[in-house]
């Protein structure tokens, strides 16, 4: 608790805030899965696609939900920070092993 205290520079209330932030994200994502799948494939085995497709597209909505939860915690400040860093990460890895590759 002390150690994201630090990396974050946040209280201890705001830290729990954020760590329930995450949690939920993560029970959503969760639960999201399997009722989607039911929907859109009535067959009891789910495709091999479907799960990669699944799993390509869940970041995107993961991070909205990120969005989303933070801001019922009051927290949206803090991962809205915390998705630019993100993405910022993301896209120059994506741009350093093009760059490489040339």
């Amino acid at each position: 608790m002390q150690r994201l205290q630090a990396r974050w520079g946040l209280s201890p209330a705001r830290v729990i805030l954020v760590l329930l932030a995450f949690a939920c994200t993560g029970f959503t994502v969760l639960f999201l899965k399997r009722p989607l799948f039911r929907f859109l494939f009535n067959e009891i085995e789910i495709p091999l696609w479907a799960s990669v497709v699944y799993y390509v597209l869940i970041l995107p909505v993961y991070n909205v939900l990120l969005l989303f939860y933070g801001a019922i915690f009051g927290q949206f400040r803090f991962f809205w920070d915390f998705e630019k860093r993100f993405f910022n990460r993301l896209f120059s890895i994506v741009k350093t092993k093009t760059k490489n590759n040339l």
